[in-house]
């Protein structure tokens, strides 16, 4: 696929490629969460209510960041929130790799959650702000690819890890520390969105200082068309999540306990399985801002559903896992969190865009923080219901995509529509196949 004549400069592609590391931090954290709390569970006594708390916490932190980092990017800017919360997340994971004790995780789990949660709704802004208008689609789902890059570099060092131990954990999280200390210089050199601060010195003229501006967007949150934007939006991203969630944070725990396989066996059907979602990620860079988007998503949906279900209608075996884990990562790119982060950009205005994604993704993550308190319970307990639970909050999002979210105004019609608003800047995406 070549890129066509109407692609943007190199720049934007460049600022698509720092801001959007923040889905590769955020996926490596994760995934090499989920395997090195196993690696580390003998060593440093980790046991499965430990495991649970752990995951649980770095899942709520990223919840408390995202609320506090997506306001600030939008009071503050862009660039200085994404500097400080790389340099957050570069302290976090050097505590988690030289981990001598459960506290050290547990205090490295806050600062990681803490950081990237921070971090993903202001870059997500940043990308679309600095997107030309007819490939803002195509270089959010960037950010798509760039979430399945860390996770199959996180993967592909877990089929190392594996075999290492206590010392395979400490190099799965000083992956982490290399990558995020290559970002924080990269990031030093981006300038700050264009949009924002046109979009900022119009507004602050309009309502006659900046007390009137922080009250005021707050103040719009809760008017009717933006309140159910972020309702809808984040329910579905919050109800997809939990699915979602189960399968990154424990993956190699419900392998573990619910197989008879090797974790190492599990590494290298996930590393077997790459080829298969790059491909489909990059299927829907090309078709982000085009019709087909419509379709794609659906049978995107489907696919996922039909591995949710799997496990439930055969019971947990190394086949339904296996199935369940490539089906959903294939179905996934052309829903879930991706389309989630296309939509964030399609339907909310530039100066409250960071601030709708820190709420909504703070209570994704809550929920999921919350759901993974029991995960490891269930899983051991009461698999079925797991599993079951996970097929019925896949099938409530589905319904959010194709019945709500396509009665929801654009941003551009939100931009004109609520009060103190108006931005003569704005230059709305176009009309998305899903969605508006």
């Amino acid at each position: 696929m070549s890129i066509p004549s109407s692609a943007p400069p190199p720049n934007a592609w460049r600022t698509a490629v720092v801001a959007g590391m923040a889905s590769y931090l955020d996926a490596g954290a994760i995934v090499s969460t989920a395997t090195a709390l196993v690696l580390y569970e003998p060593h440093l006594g980790l046991d499965n209510a430990a495991i649970g708390r752990i995951s649980a916490l770095l899942t709520f932190c990223f919840a408390a960041g995202a609320l506090a980092g997506g306001r600030l990017g939008d009071r503050f800017g862009r660039r200085r929130v994404l500097t400080a919360t790389v340099l957050l997340y570069l302290l976090g994971t050097l505590l988690m790799a030289g981990a001598q004790d459960p506290v050290m995780l547990y205090v490295g789990a806050i600062i990681v959650g803490l950081a990237i949660g921070a971090d993903l709704p202001v870059s997500l802004a940043l990308i679309s702000e600095e997107a030309p208008p007819q490939l803002k689609g195509r270089m959010i789902a960037l950010s798509g690819l760039l979430w399945a890059v860390g996770i199959i570099a996180a993967t592909l060092l877990a089929v190392v890890a594996t075999q290492l131990g206590e010392s395979g954990a400490r190099l799965l999280y000083g992956h982490l520390v290399l990558v995020a200390a290559i970002v924080l210089g990269l990031r030093t050199t981006l300038r700050e969105s264009a949009e924002w601060t046109a979009a900022r010195e119009k507004r602050n003229l309009a309502a006659g200082g900046d007390e009137e501006i922080r009250l005021g967007a707050l103040r719009q949150l809760f008017t009717r068309p933006l309140l159910a934007t972020m309702l809808a939006t984040g329910l579905y991203y919050a109800l997809w999540n939990l699915g979602a969630n189960t399968n990154g944070q424990f993956g190699e725990f419900l392998w573990a306990k619910l197989t008879d396989q090797s974790l190492q066996s599990l590494t290298v059907l996930k590393a077997a399985a790459i080829p298969f979602a790059v491909a489909a990620l990059l299927v829907f860079m090309w078709v982000a801002d085009r019709p087909a988007r419509r379709s794609w998503f659906i049978a995107g949906t489907l696919l996922a559903l039909t591995g949710y279900a799997l496990p439930v209608l055969a019971g947990p075996s190394p086949f339904t896992l296996a199935a369940l884990l490539l089906l959903t990562a294939i179905g996934a790119s052309f829903s879930g969190e991706t389309m989630y982060k296309i939509w964030s950009q399609e339907l909310v205005p530039t100066l409250l865009r960071s601030t709708v994604q820190g709420v909504t993704m703070a209570f994704a993550r809550l929920l999921a923080a919350a759901f993974a308190v029991v995960t490891p319970t269930l899983a051991t307990d009461h698999s079925t219901a797991l599993f079951s639970l996970n097929l019925g909050f896949a099938c409530a999002a589905a319904l959010i995509a194709l019945l709500w979210i396509p009665r929801l105004p654009t941003a551009a019609a939100l931009t004109r529509t609520v009060p103190g608003m108006a931005d003569a800047r704005h230059a709305p995406s176009p009309a998305p196949a899903v969605g508006p």
